[in-house]
Order: structure tokens, then sequence, then C-alpha cells
């Protein structure tokens, strides 16, 4: 993969969110409506093109805690809203690339993860469990070797204990199971189809309606 090679090439072991998205993406994973900006000019257009509420983050391959770091600014609803937002985050970024991803708000009450960790004996190993600030509380997460069956998927949902989450709970349609399954299945084709992914961390995947989308990723590579 391109995006792969490129972050090697400079010396880089992760990528960033942006990267690890358009990564996700080509194996038909579904990510959030976003764009890249590197100035201010950019903003009303990027902003036009996916429409408000927005939300904009501070993105470079040197940044995994965003949140931590005051480099996201949620649901913005205006582009006087969003200039001084990006402001603000360029300002926190502190850095000479001040790279902007500008990103669609999903709204969602459930959130899951999935990711991969490559085992050095057993080789890729993908992951699911409960998403957003569960993850490391409940610890609720299953594991399978690559490459998953369908089957495989399907049991590893069935194996967290919060796995009622997924079906119709408190007025909320259950979660596609055909489409969260292609998710973990393509998380593990990844790891099998590129050796130097090292880890991915998709959390959280939100659940818009009945279907999951990928609205923060992170991929570390071996040197």
């Amino acid at each position: 993969m391109q995006i792969i090679e490129k972050a090697l090439s400079e010396g880089r072991t992760v990528l960033s969110e942006y990267e690890s998205k358009k990564l996700l993406q080509a194996y038909r994973i579904p990510i959030t409506a976003e764009a890249l900006i590197q100035s201010r000019d950019e903003l009303p257009g990027a902003a036009a093109s996916i429409g408000y509420p927005l939300v904009l983050k501070g993105c470079s391959p040197e940044i995994s805690h965003k949140t931590e770091r005051g480099l996201v600014r949620l649901d913005i609803r205006s582009e006087q809203e969003a200039l001084s937002a990006f402001d603000e985050i360029a300002a926190a970024m502190n850095s000479g690339s001040a790279a902007v991803l500008v990103q669609e708000m999903v709204k969602g009450s459930r959130e899951l993860m999935a990711g991969l960790t490559r085992d050095p004996q057993f080789g890729p190993c993908v992951m699911f469990g409960l998403g957003g600030i569960f993850t490391e509380i409940l610890e609720d997460v299953s594991f399978r070797l690559a490459p998953l069956e369908k089957r495989d998927a399907l049991e590893m949902m069935r194996e967290i204990k919060g796995h009622k989450v997924l079906g119709a709970v408190r007025g909320m349609e259950p979660v596609d199971l055909d489409a969260l399954a292609e998710i973990l299945i393509n998380v593990g084709r990844i790891g099998l189809e590129n050796e130097r992914v090292k880890e991915i961390d998709v959390n959280p995947l939100i659940i818009k309606g009945r279907s999951p989308l990928a609205v923060d990723a992170l991929v570390a590579l071996s040197p």
C-alpha cells in the first residue's frame, strides 16, 4: 500500500488519523466524510462539502491523544465557529504543519471498537469489543486469528459481555451484523496483506442508525 510505503520512507512508524482511515477505506471499511486541510482558507470549502455540524481535529502522525491535548472541537455549527476552532487547534499544535481534519459529526448512542495486533508467533489477531471510554474501563473484548470467516466474526460479537448492545435496545434499531462482520474480516485482511502493519485501533466505531462507521483510527507500523 502506497500510504504505508510513504510513511516508512519518511522514517515513520505511525500513520496519522487521516492516513489510517484512508487505509481502512481502501479495504471497504466505512469511514466518516472528511477532508484534510492545511490552511484557514481551505476551511469554508471543506465545511460546505461535508455540511454542518462538524468536528475539527488536529491531525499529525505525532499526535495520538488528541482529546487530552485539546486538539478536538465537536458539534461546530457555523463558519465562524469553525474558523475559531481552526485557529485554536493550529495554535495548540505548535508545529510547522498544522494540518486539521474536518469531519462530519456522527451521532450515535453505541460505540464499539475493532482492532488488530500482530502476535510474534501467531501473526495478525483481530479484536472486537465495546468502544469509547469503555474500552479501557471494561476491557470487554474478544479475539480471533486472521483470516476470519463470517462465522468467526459473528462468534466474536456474541462473546463480549455487552453483546446485547448490538440488538434492538431502548428504541434503537439492531446493529447491521453483516456490515460489522465485514469490517472485522477486512481488518484481518489488512494485517494479512500488509506485514508491516503492527497494530490497528478503530475506536470508536459508532453505530449510525444501524450502520457501523469508523470515526477515529490509528495504525502503527513495524520499522
